[in-house]
């Protein structure tokens, strides 16, 4: 059960030390108690202190890291069944597969194409970022060992799907450095699965033949010791695994289950052959409640819809998408190029950034601190203002930028004069009101000779 603010509050030392960035120690503790902030931020928390806390104030979903280096991933560490109560944590990361019953041809392509994928969005970078390695029951075990170092050489992080102890040692000691999931744990193996993955220091994938059989699997692994794991709630058909998939997160989070409190892998590709229907299981399985993905084949056509909706899930509703303040040159821009200015919001600078860039034409895109906020709810909000854009430019941009045109945006064109008014020597041009209209906007100033 969670705790409140006021149990944290008795055990914290009451130095109101302000080192954890709070007035007071019982103003940290209500954040505590609220999720916002960690207990280890208290720098004088005693150990006995902090190791009860830290378990009581722990998510109900432990938080388990995969990988190393820039492909380390974090999964789980939820705390809510729905967005809107709060905010999604750790994104959905999606894997591509191959398997020891595929041909090397088969396997060295399915490789290959993992990196096609690999693409920019609202300042997210979009990849594959796993590959999950299968081993089919009776096929060779050196073959599977040679696929995983295979896939360990895409640079991926690897999720190994192989139930046999000793096939599984074998792969491991090819890619164990690499900080794998080793998904094969299940009722019949797992005391030496256990032992191999703690032995190897990596992630322990949990399976069942049914959700039962899985929970007594994963209390049993619990009793060894063993709190590094993933639940596989893949099931023979998907309406099961969607009431499994559902189930465990609902018990962890409303019923404070701690062995249901695990990330989960849900194979997709395991479900059915159908592309389309991966493609939509995918992103089912995004929403409820899959930390980790099997899509099978990763292309574009899949990544574009995919990618997008779990950026957009995985966005905390309670704090805006921006972009840093500052001068983005534009289509090999230099210091004579035009200027353009728009708001910080994300999704308006790179549709903005995006046109622009479609254009051909050289500018520099100015963009300033509006609070996140779009083009006309920063204007109505006093965070985009004459003053405002006058002061950065004056401050940010004119000891770096030769050129003294500006182009504004066209639903702001009310702030035209008090600009000019406020930066003397710069002519201000009033843009089209929508971001698509910029092409053809930019192509005929520059065909007019006004750039």
């Amino acid at each position: 059960m969670a705790l409140t603010g006021i149990q944290i509050f008795k055990m914290t030392p009451k130095k109101n030390c302000k080192e954890c960035g709070c007035p007071t120690c019982m103003a940290f503790s209500m954040k505590v108690a609220q999720g916002a902030m960690d207990i280890s931020a208290c720098p004088h928390m005693s150990e006995d202190a902090l190791a009860q806390l830290s378990e009581a104030t722990a998510p109900p979903m432990k938080t388990i890291k995969i990988g190393t280096g820039e492909h380390e991933y974090s999964l789980g560490g939820e705390t809510v069944l729905y967005r809107h109560e709060k905010t999604f944590v750790s994104e959905t990361r999606y894997a591509a597969s191959v398997c020891s019953c595929m041909d090397d041809a088969t396997v060295d392509a399915k490789l290959a194409a993992v990196a096609d994928v690999d693409y920019d969005r609202i300042g997210e970078h979009m990849y594959t970022e796993l590959v999950y390695v299968n081993y089919a029951k009776d096929t060779d075990a050196s073959k599977y060992v040679e696929i995983v170092k295979k896939a360990a050489a895409t640079g991926r992080t690897l999720v190994l799907g192989c139930k046999c102890p000793e096939t599984a040692k074998a792969a491991l000691e090819v890619c164990k450095d690499g900080k794998p999931v080793l998904n094969g744990a299940d009722a019949s193996n797992y005391e030496e699965m256990n032992k191999i993955a703690t032995e190897a220091g990596v992630v322990l994938g949990v399976s069942g033949a049914n959700l039962d059989e899985l929970y007594d699997t994963t209390a049993a692994l619990e009793k060894l010791g063993n709190k590094n794991l993933v639940l596989d709630v893949t099931m023979g058909t998907v309406k099961e695994t969607f009431e499994a998939a559902v189930a465990v997160r609902r018990a962890a989070i409303k019923d404070g289950d701690r062995t249901c409190g695990y990330p989960s892998i849900v194979n997709v590709a395991a479900l059915t052959e159908d592309k389309a229907m991966r493609e939509a299981l995918a992103a089912l399985f995004t929403m409820k409640y899959g930390s980790i993905v099997v899509v099978g084949d990763m292309d574009y056509a899949m990544a574009l819809p995919l990618y997008g909706l779990r950026q957009n899930l995985f966005t905390d509703p309670q704090k805006p998408m921006k972009v840093a303040p500052g001068i983005y040159p534009l289509n090999g821009a230099d210091e004579n190029s035009i200027c353009l200015t728009t708001v910080d919001f994300a999704l308006t600078y790179f549709l903005v950034s995006g046109e622009l860039e479609r254009s051909g034409v050289p500018c520099n895109l100015l963009i300033s601190d509006a609070g996140g906020l779009s083009v006309l709810t920063a204007w109505a909000a006093g965070k985009l203002s004459s003053t405002s854009v006058s002061k950065f430019i004056t401050e940010e941009v004119e000891g770096k930028i030769k050129s003294r045109k500006l182009i504004i945006p066209g639903k702001v064109a009310v702030l035209k004069g008090d600009i000019e008014a406020k930066l003397p020597g710069w002519e201000v041009i009033v843009a089209p009101l929508e971001a698509v209209q910029l092409v053809k906007f930019l192509k005929d100033m520059q065909a007019n000779g006004q750039l």
